[in-house]
């Protein structure tokens, strides 16, 4: 016979619960709405990634030949949109439609995420697109802005990466380059340099001025028409100012800048043979006082 406290200890001991099959319907709900969230969410993103995205950027492709960086922009932009709208719509089919469109938390948490970020992200993502829909701002483009210059090597949602004639990678918001003017130098089939060179008061200032237009004439790259032109622009306080227009054909394919160096030179040469003395050196009126200290014994 067992004794009482035997007993006892029968009548109060728990049986631990095992996992059976009815402890594992109760999560078929949860099962069953996240096959749900996740078939619709892969139905969605799929459709944007494999045909809409291509399609779109069909469309884009042949409206703007000439821009080489709206195709992978856009791509980019459509298959961003189709996995927002995947999460969106996945949950709608798992029946957490209700719970984001009523939650306050998710409604806070949305309006404080607009709220901050919204002026600088969305300032971004719309100069992203208004610089990608610029027909003639493109990857490969020679730019310049109040704070740099150099070659456009990428266009993001957020950003435009700038290969500097130094070397340098910089990387500039869109905000920077649709809200300050952009300029492309070399944007057309040709370009022009102006050189300002001072020349003497003293010296023959219309055979200088012939000079130096003929000197552009000789170099290799400088276009033949137009014609380079000489012209005296200002009378500077030691020197007379001459500007020299010279167009260079095809800047994109040529170096500008030993083109330029190159015409330096010849202008260089040509003064000098003719005795024409190139920006003086200025003159100055010097006031003030010299003291001389005693020295011991008297000079020879």
């Amino acid at each position: 016979m067992l004794s009482v406290a035997s007993t006892v200890a029968l009548q109060t001991t728990t049986p631990t619960p095992g996992v059976g099959v009815g402890e594992l319907a109760d999560y078929w709900p949860l099962v069953f709405r996240g096959v749900w969230f996740l078939g619709g969410f892969l139905a969605v993103a799929l459709f944007g990634w494999f045909l809409a995205a291509p399609a779109v950027s069909g469309v884009v492709r042949r409206r703007n030949r000439n821009n080489p960086t709206i195709d992978e922009a856009m791509t980019r932009y459509v298959r961003l949109l189709a996995l927002v709208l995947a999460f969106f719509v996945g949950a709608g089919v798992a029946g957490y439609g209700g719970f984001i469109g009523d939650s306050a938390l998710v409604i806070a948490a949305g309006t404080l995420a607009v709220g901050v970020a919204g002026q600088a992200v969305i300032g971004s993502l719309v100069s992203g697109v208004v610089l990608v829909m610029d027909p003639e701002f493109n990857v490969g483009n020679y730019i310049s802005w109040a704070d740099g210059e150099g070659t456009v090597r990428s266009i993001t949602l957020r950003v435009t990466r700038v290969h500097t004639p130094g070397g340098k990678l910089i990387t500039v918001p869109n905000t920077r380059l649709t809200s300050e003017a952009v300029t492309r130098p070399y944007g057309q089939g040709r370009y022009r340099v102006v050189e300002r060179i001072g020349i003497a008061y003293e010296a023959d200032v219309a055979a200088a001025t012939e000079l130096l237009r003929a000197a552009a004439e000789e170099v290799e790259g400088i276009a033949g028409g137009p014609s380079p032109k000489a012209y005296v622009d200002a009378f500077d306080p030691d020197s007379v100012g001459v500007d020299v227009h010279y167009w260079i054909e095809d800047p994109r394919q040529r170096d500008v800048f030993a083109i330029r160096s190159a015409y330096a030179r010849a202008a260089k040469a040509r003064l000098d043979e003719a005795g024409i003395t190139i920006s003086p050196a200025s003159k100055r009126e010097l006031q003030g006082r010299i003291d001389v200290a005693d020295g011991e014994g008297t000079p020879e």
